[in-house]
C-alpha cells in the first residue's frame, strides 16, 4: 500500500490549517474550499471516505478530544437543552427532512428518504468545536453545542441504521426500531460506565508517563470497539470513558497532563485538518455517482433539502427553549433566563461534518433483493451539497451574527478577580501546609530554601533556582530532595482546592485546567528530569 498519498493529506492539510489561522476565515472552511479545489486537480491522489475507517478509526479520537475539553458539570447543568437537540432535535430532523425528500423526489422510498434524513440530521462535533472556538460564543452556548454534537452522531448513528434495515429489505418493525435505539443507547453508555473506572485506576498506577499517554491514546478506540462489540453505541461509550476521565484528569501524575495534552493538541489538530480536506475531496466521487439523475435536477434538490435543513432546526429550537420553561417553573428556577439571540445562535449553528459523508458513503449498492438502492446516488450528492452548504453558509456568517448580534462576554475584570480569588484560597493552604511540614524536624531545611517556599507561590515565574543542600542526616535526603517534597506537597494543596472550587461551582472547568496547568508546570520545573534517558 503506497503511503505517500496519505503523508501528502496529512502535511498538506496541515500546512493549510497553519495559513488559515493567519486569515479571518476558520481553518474549516479554508480546507474544505481547498479540497474542492484540489479534488479536480491533475496529479492529486484520489481520496475516498471509507465509514469503516472514519467511523472506527478517525471518529473515537475526535470525540474523545472534544469530549475531555468539555465539562462534565456544565453538562449536567444543562443536560435539559443538550438531551432536546441531540435526541429530540436529531429524531425530528430525521423525520422532517426524510419527509419532505419522499414527497419533493419522484419514486424515493420513504425508507430511503428517511436513511437521507438520518445522515444529514446530525450537527458534527469537530465543526462546532472549530467553529465555537473561534467565534467566542457565550459559555452556556457553547456548551450546549459541544453537548450536542458530542451525543448526536450517536442518535442519528442509530436511526440510520434502522431505517436502512428498512430500506434494504430487513423487515425491521417500527417496535424492532426503538428496540435496537435504547440497546444502542443505553448499551453504549453502560459499556461507557463498566469501562471509565478501571481505565481511569489504570491511568493513576501506571508509573510512566510514556505508558500512561499509551494507554490514553488507547482508550478511545477500545471503548468504541467494546460497545461496538455488543451492537451498542460507540459514540456513546467514547463520550461517557471522556467525559469522566476529563473530571478526575487531576488524578494523574503531573507529568503525564502535561504530555498527554501536547499529544492529544496534536492528534485533534492533524485528524481535524484531514477531516475537513476529506469533506471537499468527496466533489469528484459525488459528481460520478450521480447517474441518472441531471445535474441540474440535482441542485434543485439540494437547494430545497439545505433550506429544509436549516428550517427544521428552528422550528424545533426555538419550542424547545420556551415551551419548557413556560409550562415547568422548576425549569425556570434551575436554569438561567434567555432571550432571541441565543436560540437564534443555537439554530444557525448546526453544521454538517465528516460523521454525515462517512455514514452516507457506507450505504450498500444493493437491497437484500438484488435490487440497486433506490436513489443512493442522489442520496450522496444531497449529504454532500448540505455539508458543503452549512459549513461555507452558515460558517462564514456566524461569526458575522454573533459579532451583530453582540452577544455578551465575561467581564476580563471579573474573571481576572474570580481567579484572584481562587489563587489566594490556595496559596493560604499551601502556606499552612507548608507550616505544617516545616514543624517536622524530618523535613528540616536551610532557612534561605524554607524562605524560598513561602514564596514561591508569589513567584511562580522566577527563574530556576540552584540546588543546594547536603544529604540529611536523618532521612537521606538531600536539601533539593526536600525541597522539591515539601514543594510538591505544596502544590497538592492548592491542586486539592482547585478541584474543590470548581466542584462547588465558584470556578469552572476552563479556568480551573489553565490553574492547574500553572501548578504541573510549576511542579515540572521543581522534578525536571536530569537523565534524558
Amino acid at each position: 500500500m503506497d503511503a505517500l498519498p496519505l503523508i501528502a493529506l496529512v502535511a498538506v492539510s496541515a500546512a493549510v490549517a497553519g495559513a488559515a489561522r493567519r486569515t479571518p476565515v476558520p481553518a474549516p472552511l479554508v480546507l474544505v474550499a481547498v479540497g474542492l479545489v484540489a479534488g479536480f486537480s491533475p496529479g492529486v491522489p484520489t481520496y475516498h471516505l471509507d465509514a469503516r475507517v472514519v467511523l472506527p478509526l478517525l471518529l473515537p479520537p475526535l470525540l474523545h478530544t472534544a469530549a475531555l475539553d468539555s465539562s462534565y458539570l456544565d453538562l449536567r447543568a444543562n443536560i435539559r437543552p443538550v438531551a432536546l437537540l441531540s435526541v429530540g432535535y436529531t429524531l425530528f430532523a430525521t423525520v422532517a427532512v426524510g419527509w419532505l425528500a419522499y414527497r419533493i423526489i419522484p419514486d424515493l422510498p420513504l425508507t430511503a428518504a428517511l436513511v437521507l434524513g438520518a445522515v444529514v440530521a446530525p450537527p458534527d462535533a469537530v465543526t462546532a468545536a472549530a467553529i465555537a472556538r473561534r467565534v467566542g460564543l457565550p459559555a452556556r452556548v457553547t456548551t450546549i453545542l459541544q453537548g450536542e454534537s458530542l451525543v448526536n452522531d450517536a442518535t442519528a448513528i442509530t436511526a440510520f441504521r434502522v431505517a436502512l434495515a428498512a430500506a434494504v429489505g430487513e423487515g425491521m418493525s417500527w417496535g424492532a426500531g426503538i428496540g435496537e435505539f435504547l440497546l444502542a443507547a443505553i448499551g453504549g453508555v453502560g459499556v461507557g460506565l463498566l469501562l471509565m473506572v478501571p481505565l481511569h485506576w489504570l491511568r493513576t498506577h501506571l508509573k510512566e508517563a510514556l505508558l500512561q499517554n499509551t494507554l490514553s491514546l488507547l482508550i478511545p478506540f477500545v471503548a468504541y470497539a467494546a460497545a461496538e462489540r455488543v451492537h451498542a453505541s460507540g459514540v456513546l461509550a467514547v463520550v461517557v470513558v471522556a467525559l469522566y476521565l476529563g473530571h478526575r484528569s487531576w488524578q494523574v501524575d503531573f507529568a503525564t497532563r502535561l504530555q498527554e495534552a501536547a499529544v492529544w493538541k496534536m492528534v485533534a489538530f492533524i485528524l481535524e485538518s484531514s477531516v475537513f480536506a476529506l469533506i471537499g475531496l468527496q466533489l469528484p466521487f459525488v459528481l460520478k455517482e450521480l447517474g441518472p439523475f441531471g445535474v441540474e435536477e440535482a441542485i434543485g434538490y439540494a437547494v430545497v433539502v439545505f433550506v429544509a435543513v436549516v428550517v427544521v432546526r428552528f422550528v424545533w429550537v426555538y419550542p424547545a427553549t420556551y415551551l419548557p420553561r413556560w409550562l415547568s417553573r422548576r425549569v425556570r428556577e434551575r436554569e438561567p433566563g434567555t432571550d432571541w439571540t441565543a436560540p437564534l445562535i443555537v439554530g444557525w449553528a448546526g453544521m454538517r461534518g465528516v460523521v454525515s459523508l462517512a455514514v452516507a458513503f457506507s450505504i450498500p449498492l444493493v437491497t437484500h433483493d438484488g435490487e440497486p438502492f433506490p436513489a443512493r446516488s442522489l442520496v450522496l450528492f444531497l449529504t454532500f451539497t448540505t455539508v458543503i452548504g452549512t459549513l461555507v453558509i452558515q460558517g462564514l456568517t456566524l461569526p458575522v451574527l454573533v459579532r451583530v448580534l453582540k452577544l455578551p462576554h465575561p467581564d476580563p475584570q471579573t474573571v481576572t478577580l474570580i481567579e484572584a480569588q481562587a489563587q489566594s484560597e490556595a496559596s493560604e493552604a499551601a502556606e499552612a501546609r507548608l507550616r505544617e511540614l516545616l514543624d517536622d524536624p524530618h523535613n528540616s531545611l536551610p532557612p534561605p530554601l524554607a524562605d524560598r517556599l513561602r514564596s514561591v507561590l508569589e513567584r511562580r515565574r522566577n527563574a530556576v533556582w540552584e540546588r543546594l543542600g547536603a544529604a540529611d542526616p536523618v532521612t537521606g535526603e538531600s536539601a533539593d530532595d526536600t525541597y522539591r517534597r515539601l514543594s510538591r506537597e505544596m502544590i497538592e494543596a492548592e491542586r486539592e482546592v482547585f478541584v474543590r472550587l470548581r466542584d462547588e461551582r465558584r470556578i469552572d472547568d476552563e479556568m480551573m485546567r489553565t490553574l492547574l496547568r500553572r501548578l504541573d508546570l510549576e511542579e515540572a520545573a521543581a522534578y525536571r528530569e536530569t537523565d534524558d534517558s
